[in-house]
């Protein structure tokens, strides 16, 4: 069975048309007819619906695929092995949230350096709504975020998680005890970007437990988010990954909270393609040094992940204790 045939029929059950699949090719509508056709002839049985523009998989095809799809992503990894990953050369445009920036970020780009030396890596820091918007636009090849990416060919790879703690200035003397969200309320509140999945997770917190709303000050940038924490200006909610100077010169404490906070999940997007494994590559670099990360530390800092990226994050958690049920 010839694979190049069986990559044609991945693509064109992605692209379900007839030209732009041989466009993607480079070859011609004529080529890829054929190669369907030779491959119908083979299995017996008929893979797509013909429209006017577009075509559809019939049953069988969507049985086949499965097979082809693990048929050419065998080959790809085969060819990748085989290759010198020294000479691969171009630009692998990645976009990551700060949270990684300050925590397994420059042990990732070593590594891509070590492996790829001819690779030039073109970064863009931003929040994950930024950065999953300009990947939807094309004008990134990975993003290293929060939030899994659906979409065609896109796909979503688990790299660590990091547990959340709501956290204080020492000089705010808030760590010696335990505290209930009422007394976190009366200081300002803290949090990334607006919308974020931290941001959305304390506004449906507190009005889940207390049933009123909360004014949450939302930053884009984690540094000065951090550095108002420092200076006393109010109480955040923050992995502790991204404040580890802090918390080793004492300047911020963790608090004790009697209501269970979430983890912050980290994945890794980017777009498949069975004749390109390189973003593929690059991001499985990404979840090696983000899982290195992550055992390095203690668990209450970064975890493996055990679930996929498609679970929910910021479930509320109903098992602890409430301000309505005081």
């Amino acid at each position: 069975m010839n694979v190049r045939f069986l990559e044609t029929f991945v693509w064109l059950a992605q692209l379900r048309n007839f030209r732009m699949t041989a466009e993607k090719l480079h070859t011609t509508q004529a080529a890829v007819s054929s190669r369907i056709a030779t491959l119908e002839q083979e299995f017996g049985v008929r893979l797509f619906e013909r429209g006017v523009r577009d075509v559809a998989l019939t049953l069988e095809g969507s049985k086949a695929l499965v097979f082809a799809e693990r048929l050419v992503r065998t080959m790809r990894e085969m060819r990748e092995s085989m290759a010198d990953r020294s000479l691969y050369a171009g630009v692998v445009r990645i976009g990551v949230i700060e949270s990684i920036i300050h925590s397994w970020f420059p042990q990732f780009i070593g590594s891509v350096h070590r492996v790829y030396p001819r690779l030039e890596i073109e970064l863009t820091g931003d929040t994950t709504i930024h950065l999953i918007d300009q990947f939807s636009r094309g004008n990134l090849d990975l993003v290293l975020q929060t939030d899994p990416i659906v979409g065609p060919m896109v796909q979503n790879l688990p790299l660590c998680e990091f547990p959340l703690r709501w956290v204080g200035a020492t000089s705010l003397d808030l760590h010696n005890d335990e505290l209930t969200l009422t007394d976190l309320a009366a200081f300002p509140i803290l949090s990334f970007s607006r919308n974020s999945g931290p941001h959305k997770f304390i506004e449906r917190l507190y009005a889940h437990h207390l049933d009123k709303p909360i004014r949450v000050n939302c930053m884009t940038s984690a540094s000065a988010l951090v550095q108002l924490v420092v200076d006393a200006f109010g109480v955040a909610l923050l992995p502790p990954a991204i404040i580890p100077r802090e918390l080793r010169e004492e300047t911020v404490r963790l608090l004790n909270v009697d209501v269970e906070m979430p983890v912050l999940p980290l994945i890794g997007s980017f777009r498949s393609s069975p004749d390109s494994p390189l973003f593929e590559q690059v991001a499985l670099l990404a979840q090696e040094s983000a899982e290195a990360f992550a055992r390095a530390v203690p668990d209450e800092i970064a975890r493996v992940p055990l679930a996929r990226p498609e679970a929910a994050a910021w479930n509320l958690v109903h098992g602890a204790s409430s301000e309505k049920e005081r």
